[in-house]
Parts: C-alpha cells; sequence; structure tokens
C-alpha cells in the first residue's frame, strides 16, 4: 500500500516535471515585460474576472494590501495591460478591468503552458498516455481536488 509520504513524492516529482518546462516557456513574456509576480497574479485575475473587480477585492485574491495593489495597478495602466474607472454608484471604489493587450499576456502565457505540456504528452508511449488518462479521471470527477471554501476566500 503507498503512503501519504510516498504519493506525496511522486506527485511533486511528477508536477515538477509538468510544470517547470511549461512555466519556463510561459513566463518568458512576463519577463520580457518586466512584470513582477504580484503584477502579472493581477493580469491573471483579471483575465478570469467576469466584470470590473474593485482594487480591494484584486488585493485579496492576490494577498497583497490594497495600497501595494494600486501601485501594481498604477503601472498596469501605463502598460495599457488594464484599465481603472471609478466606480458610477460610490466615486470612492475604482474599477479594473483587463484590456484586450492584457487578454493577449495571460493567453499568451497559457498557450505557452499548453505548448509544453502537449510535448510532454507527446512523449508518453500510449499505452503511458492511456494510464495517465484513466487514472485521473475518478479523481478529477470527484470532489477532492476542488477548492474548498476558504481557498476560495
Amino acid at each position: 500500500m503507498t503512503t501519504n509520504i510516498q504519493l506525496e513524492e511522486a506527485l511533486q516529482q511528477f508536477l515538477m516535471r509538468c510544470m517547470s518546462s511549461a512555466e519556463a516557456q510561459g513566463i518568458d513574456r512576463l519577463v520580457e515585460l518586466e512584470l513582477s509576480i504580484s503584477q502579472a497574479k493581477t493580469v491573471f485575475v483579471l483575465a478570469q474576472a467576469v466584470g470590473p473587480l474593485p482594487i480591494h477585492q484584486i488585493a485579496e485574491q492576490i494577498r497583497l494590501s490594497v495600497a501595494a495593489t494600486g501601485r501594481n495597478i498604477d503601472q498596469l495602466v501605463k502598460m495599457g495591460l488594464v484599465e481603472r474607472k471609478e466606480d458610477e454608484n460610490d466615486r470612492r471604489v475604482k474599477l479594473v478591468t483587463i484590456t484586450k493587450a492584457g487578454h493577449d499576456v495571460a493567453d499568451q502565457h497559457l498557450e505557452a503552458r499548453r505548448t509544453a505540456l502537449r510535448a510532454m504528452v507527446s512523449r508518453l508511449s500510449s499505452a503511458e498516455a492511456d494510464q495517465l488518462h484513466d487514472a485521473l479521471q475518478p479523481i478529477l470527477a470527484g470532489e477532492a481536488l476542488r477548492p474548498t471554501s476558504q481557498e476560495n476566500s
């Protein structure tokens, strides 16, 4: 029987192999733009948002102070990656949306990661691909790996 430690070590090794190559390729565009990690996180949060977000909500999601988040947003506005406007109902609240250029940056990052993962998958034999797929399906269909309410807040 596999112990939790053995499973953790195997998963860590698997994920590191998958993500190190994918992340290295995906990070290139962010480096070109000289985005900080928190600025990149802001772009990704806004790329996934359904609509404009107030700065304090972005700060909560990226786990940064409102002041630091505001400074990041100032830089992202100058770069043309996000837009900031006053809330029509409460002028004290600043709403931030991602621009097309910001979406392009997020999409390029994700596509670079997908490309790297496709390359890794293509190196698997048919039997390995089948085994991996079959092992992942019940896990992904279950609830164990879904975010908990604590992780979402």
